[in-house]
């Protein structure tokens, strides 16, 4: 086969391309040791796929192309001129596959990079939209709380401090009508580690003491807590109890007391 047949086989591109099978390459090896003009067509056809790759894919680096054509020229110890009479129809189908799949590398990564902002940002509107709700439920405690403290009908019961905290003190807003309590327990000091605060109704004659409620909530931000609207009472009591709360009132530990 004459070398300008051989040339225009397509053989040499599949060499380029790294598509030959060993012992082809061993062939067209010796073909290009043989003949110059076959070692030159080799160079031109990898130099044209380095131009044509660097000036239609924009997506790969100038450092990617380096080291593509270092490898390539690794391959031959002499570098021969580009042959400007060689057509380049053969091989530029090639190299415009060679671009569009490096195209398509590109899309695939930007693909999935967007489908991971898209889940952070669903994320964040999860976050947004719950801190929303909250935002709202605390908008309405505080309405609510404003309205019955502004109730003509509602009642501002005073708990002293007792013997065993004279500087402690606390307040109950009772509103009868819209059957709502509240303690304020801003003034108690903050319970000991699996203690909790119990409120008590009480009547006075005989003393009989009505649970109606555990300050099981109370932080340094949140001391006006909601407790079971009392049916009747005649005094509101504040005692410190286990964890869980008591049956009866532990009077040893009263730490708040006031009459209606």
């Amino acid at each position: 086969m004459e070398t300008k047949e051989y040339i225009e086989s397509g053989i040499l591109e599949l060499y380029v391309y790294g598509l030959l099978s060993e012992s082809e390459n061993d062939a067209v090896n010796a073909m290009a040791n043989k003949h110059s003009d076959v070692k030159a067509e080799i160079l031109s056809i990898e130099k044209a796929v380095l131009n044509l790759s660097s000036s239609f894919s924009p997506f790969l680096s100038h450092e990617q192309f380096v080291k593509i054509k270092a490898q390539l020229e690794l391959k031959h110890s002499k570098v021969l001129p580009l042959n400007t009479g060689r057509s380049w129809t053969t091989y530029i189908g090639w190299a415009a596959s060679f671009v569009l799949l490096l195209g398509i590398g590109y899309q695939y990564i930007r693909l999935n990079q967007n489908q991971t902002e898209l889940l952070i940002y669903k994320d964040k509107s999860t976050i947004l939209q719950k801190a929303v709700v909250v935002l709202n439920t605390e908008n309405q405690k505080t309405t609510t709380l404003l309205n019955l403290v502004r109730d003509k009908n509602t009642t501002v019961v005073a708990l002293a401090g007792q013997a065993i905290d004279p500087a402690a003190s606390a307040k109950v807003y009772w509103n009868k009508e819209k059957q709502m309590a509240y303690v304020d327990a801003t003034d108690l000091p903050a319970p000991p580690k699996g203690m909790v605060y119990q409120v008590w109704a009480l009547k006075l004659s005989p003393l009989t003491p009505t649970s109606i409620g555990l300050l099981d909530h109370l932080t340094a931000a949140n001391t006006l807590l909601p407790v079971t609207n009392p049916a009747s009472a005649e005094a509101f009591g504040i005692t410190l109890e286990p964890a869980g709360g008591s049956v009866a009132p532990t009077l040893a530990k009263l730490y708040a007391l006031g009459k209606v």
